[in-house]
Protein backbone atom coordinates (compact mmCIF):
# COMPACT_ATOMS: atom_id res chain seq x y z
CA UNK A 1 0.00 0.00 0.00
CA UNK A 2 1.30 3.15 -0.34
CA UNK A 3 2.15 5.85 1.82
CA UNK A 4 0.91 9.19 1.57
CA UNK A 5 1.97 12.51 3.32
CA UNK A 6 0.00 15.73 3.10
CA UNK A 7 1.46 18.96 3.48
CA UNK A 8 -0.59 22.10 4.78
CA UNK A 9 -0.82 24.93 5.91
CA UNK A 10 -4.29 26.55 6.35
CA UNK A 11 -7.60 25.36 5.93
CA UNK A 12 -7.30 21.93 4.82
CA UNK A 13 -10.29 21.05 2.72
CA UNK A 14 -8.45 19.58 -0.54
CA UNK A 15 -6.72 17.41 2.60
CA UNK A 16 -10.75 16.33 3.56
CA UNK A 17 -11.16 15.69 -0.04
CA UNK A 18 -8.46 13.19 0.35
CA UNK A 19 -10.05 11.82 2.88
CA UNK A 20 -13.44 11.44 2.29
CA UNK A 21 -11.96 9.62 -1.34
CA UNK A 22 -10.98 6.42 0.45
CA UNK A 23 -8.02 6.12 -1.43
CA UNK A 24 -6.33 3.02 -1.93
CA UNK A 25 -3.29 4.41 -0.65
CA UNK A 26 -3.21 5.42 3.15
CA UNK A 27 -2.63 9.12 4.38
CA UNK A 28 0.40 7.89 7.07
CA UNK A 29 1.15 11.63 8.18
CA UNK A 30 0.35 15.18 7.51
CA UNK A 31 2.77 17.76 8.04
CA UNK A 32 1.69 21.55 8.80
CA UNK A 33 4.37 24.60 9.04
CA UNK A 34 1.63 26.74 10.79
CA UNK A 35 0.23 25.56 14.29
CA UNK A 36 -3.31 27.09 14.05
CA UNK A 37 -3.85 25.54 10.53
CA UNK A 38 -7.41 23.78 10.74
CA UNK A 39 -5.75 20.93 8.72
CA UNK A 40 -4.57 19.56 11.75
CA UNK A 41 -8.19 19.23 12.82
CA UNK A 42 -8.90 17.35 10.37
CA UNK A 43 -5.97 14.71 10.43
CA UNK A 44 -7.27 14.69 14.20
CA UNK A 45 -10.58 13.29 13.75
CA UNK A 46 -9.41 10.95 10.90
CA UNK A 47 -7.12 9.75 13.04
CA UNK A 48 -4.35 10.75 10.80
CA UNK A 49 -0.66 11.23 12.52
CA UNK A 50 0.41 14.82 12.34
CA UNK A 51 3.09 16.79 12.65
CA UNK A 52 3.99 20.96 13.03
CA UNK A 53 7.27 22.36 11.80
CA UNK A 54 7.12 25.56 12.12
CA UNK A 55 9.73 27.67 9.15
CA UNK A 56 9.62 30.20 11.46
CA UNK A 57 12.06 28.52 14.03
CA UNK A 58 14.75 27.29 11.52
CA UNK A 59 17.45 30.13 10.21
CA UNK A 60 17.13 28.51 6.92
CA UNK A 61 14.65 27.30 4.37
CA UNK A 62 17.41 24.06 3.91
CA UNK A 63 16.63 23.77 7.26
CA UNK A 64 13.11 24.00 7.77
CA UNK A 65 13.33 21.42 4.58
CA UNK A 66 15.56 18.77 6.01
CA UNK A 67 13.41 18.63 8.94
CA UNK A 68 10.44 17.96 7.06
CA UNK A 69 12.81 15.37 5.16
CA UNK A 70 13.38 13.45 8.24
CA UNK A 71 9.96 13.53 9.54
CA UNK A 72 8.83 12.00 5.99
CA UNK A 73 11.40 9.17 6.74
CA UNK A 74 10.07 8.44 9.86
CA UNK A 75 6.50 7.97 8.62
CA UNK A 76 8.05 5.90 5.98
CA UNK A 77 6.55 7.72 3.04
CA UNK A 78 6.28 7.12 -0.66
CA UNK A 79 4.23 9.93 -2.08
CA UNK A 80 4.03 13.56 -0.68
CA UNK A 81 0.61 15.52 -1.70
CA UNK A 82 1.06 19.42 -1.64
CA UNK A 83 -2.35 20.77 -0.43
CA UNK A 84 -2.60 24.49 0.24
CA UNK A 85 1.27 24.58 1.69
CA UNK A 86 2.37 27.64 1.13
CA UNK A 87 5.67 27.55 1.50
CA UNK A 88 8.35 27.46 -1.66
CA UNK A 89 10.61 24.35 -1.31
CA UNK A 90 14.11 24.05 -2.20
CA UNK A 91 15.91 22.20 -5.07
CA UNK A 92 17.18 19.57 -2.65
CA UNK A 93 13.93 18.71 -1.27
CA UNK A 94 12.52 18.53 -4.58
CA UNK A 95 14.64 16.60 -5.86
CA UNK A 96 14.64 14.28 -3.38
CA UNK A 97 11.03 13.53 -4.31
CA UNK A 98 11.02 13.96 -8.03
CA UNK A 99 8.40 11.90 -9.16
CA UNK A 100 6.36 11.44 -6.12
CA UNK A 101 5.36 14.67 -4.95
CA UNK A 102 2.14 16.47 -6.25
CA UNK A 103 0.79 20.16 -6.22
CA UNK A 104 -2.51 21.23 -7.23
CA UNK A 105 -2.84 25.12 -8.54
CA UNK A 106 -5.86 27.14 -9.69
CA UNK A 107 -5.54 27.71 -13.47
CA UNK A 108 -4.70 25.80 -16.53
CA UNK A 109 -1.39 25.71 -16.37
CA UNK A 110 1.19 26.77 -18.33
CA UNK A 111 -1.17 30.23 -17.91
CA UNK A 112 -1.15 31.86 -14.88
CA UNK A 113 1.84 30.40 -12.48
CA UNK A 114 2.03 32.18 -9.30
CA UNK A 115 -0.49 33.77 -7.27
CA UNK A 116 -3.37 35.64 -8.31
CA UNK A 117 -4.52 33.65 -10.54
CA UNK A 118 -8.29 33.95 -10.44
CA UNK A 119 -8.05 38.12 -10.93
CA UNK A 120 -5.50 37.56 -13.77
CA UNK A 121 -8.16 35.36 -15.25
CA UNK A 122 -10.66 38.11 -15.04
CA UNK A 123 -8.38 41.33 -16.10
CA UNK A 124 -7.35 39.07 -19.22
CA UNK A 125 -11.09 38.38 -20.33
CA UNK A 126 -10.62 34.54 -20.14
CA UNK A 127 -13.56 32.27 -21.08
CA UNK A 128 -12.00 29.26 -19.19
CA UNK A 129 -10.34 29.06 -16.09
CA UNK A 130 -9.15 25.90 -13.33
CA UNK A 131 -7.00 23.71 -11.64
CA UNK A 132 -4.15 21.66 -12.59
CA UNK A 133 -2.42 18.69 -10.82
CA UNK A 134 1.33 18.78 -11.85
CA UNK A 135 4.20 16.91 -10.29
CA UNK A 136 6.82 19.18 -8.65
CA UNK A 137 9.56 20.36 -9.87
CA UNK A 138 12.69 23.17 -8.74
CA UNK A 139 10.93 25.63 -10.76
CA UNK A 140 7.82 27.26 -9.80
CA UNK A 141 4.54 25.57 -10.54
CA UNK A 142 6.35 24.29 -13.70
CA UNK A 143 6.23 20.41 -13.69
CA UNK A 144 4.38 18.90 -16.11
CA UNK A 145 0.71 18.30 -15.85
CA UNK A 146 -1.12 15.71 -15.31
CA UNK A 147 -5.03 16.75 -15.36
CA UNK A 148 -6.79 19.45 -15.11
CA UNK A 149 -10.26 20.26 -14.33
CA UNK A 150 -12.32 23.67 -16.02
CA UNK A 151 -14.93 26.12 -15.17
CA UNK A 152 -16.33 28.57 -17.68
CA UNK A 153 -16.13 32.15 -16.60
CA UNK A 154 -19.53 33.75 -16.39
CA UNK A 155 -19.81 37.09 -16.95
CA UNK A 156 -21.02 38.14 -13.12
CA UNK A 157 -18.12 36.35 -11.57
CA UNK A 158 -15.84 38.52 -9.55
CA UNK A 159 -12.25 36.71 -8.13
CA UNK A 160 -14.33 35.43 -5.36
CA UNK A 161 -16.95 33.55 -7.04
CA UNK A 162 -14.63 32.44 -9.37
CA UNK A 163 -11.98 30.96 -6.39
CA UNK A 164 -15.24 29.54 -4.86
CA UNK A 165 -15.83 27.33 -8.10
CA UNK A 166 -12.16 26.37 -9.01
CA UNK A 167 -11.60 24.98 -4.92
CA UNK A 168 -14.89 23.39 -5.83
CA UNK A 169 -13.25 21.69 -8.48
CA UNK A 170 -9.95 20.90 -6.93
CA UNK A 171 -11.73 18.71 -4.56
CA UNK A 172 -13.06 16.36 -7.53
CA UNK A 173 -9.85 16.40 -9.47
CA UNK A 174 -6.94 16.09 -6.76
CA UNK A 175 -8.17 12.62 -5.28
CA UNK A 176 -8.35 11.01 -8.73
CA UNK A 177 -4.86 11.83 -9.65
CA UNK A 178 -3.48 11.15 -6.50
CA UNK A 179 -5.53 7.40 -6.76
CA UNK A 180 -4.13 7.11 -10.07
CA UNK A 181 -0.85 7.60 -8.73
CA UNK A 182 -1.46 4.90 -6.01
CA UNK A 183 -2.49 2.34 -8.43
CA UNK A 184 0.56 2.87 -10.61
CA UNK A 185 -1.42 4.22 -13.38
CA UNK A 186 0.97 7.34 -13.57
CA UNK A 187 5.09 6.57 -13.93
CA UNK A 188 7.15 9.81 -13.88
CA UNK A 189 10.06 8.97 -16.05
CA UNK A 190 11.49 12.57 -16.68
CA UNK A 191 9.87 16.56 -15.94
CA UNK A 192 8.68 16.26 -19.68
CA UNK A 193 7.57 12.17 -19.83
CA UNK A 194 5.29 10.81 -18.25
CA UNK A 195 3.51 7.85 -18.43
CA UNK A 196 -0.29 6.81 -18.15
CA UNK A 197 -1.37 3.50 -18.01
CA UNK A 198 1.56 2.46 -20.28
CA UNK A 199 1.28 5.03 -22.89
CA UNK A 200 2.85 8.74 -22.66
CA UNK A 201 0.78 11.10 -22.02
CA UNK A 202 0.43 13.86 -24.53
CA UNK A 203 -1.81 16.44 -23.04
CA UNK A 204 -3.38 16.95 -19.58
CA UNK A 205 -6.16 14.71 -18.73
CA UNK A 206 -9.47 16.35 -18.52
CA UNK A 207 -11.33 15.15 -15.61
CA UNK A 208 -14.13 17.45 -15.03
CA UNK A 209 -15.66 20.29 -16.45
CA UNK A 210 -18.33 22.66 -15.09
Amino acid sequence: MIKIAVLVSGSGSNLQALIDANLSGKIVGVVSNRPNAYALERAKKANIPSCIIEHKDFPTREAFDDAMQKQLQAWDVDVVILAGFMRILTPKFVHAWEGRMLNIHPSLLPAYKGMHTHQRVLRTGDMWHGCSVHFVTAELDAGQTIAQGVVQVQHHDTAESLAARVHQLEHVVYPQVVELLCQGHLLYQSNTQILYKGKILKDPLQICQI
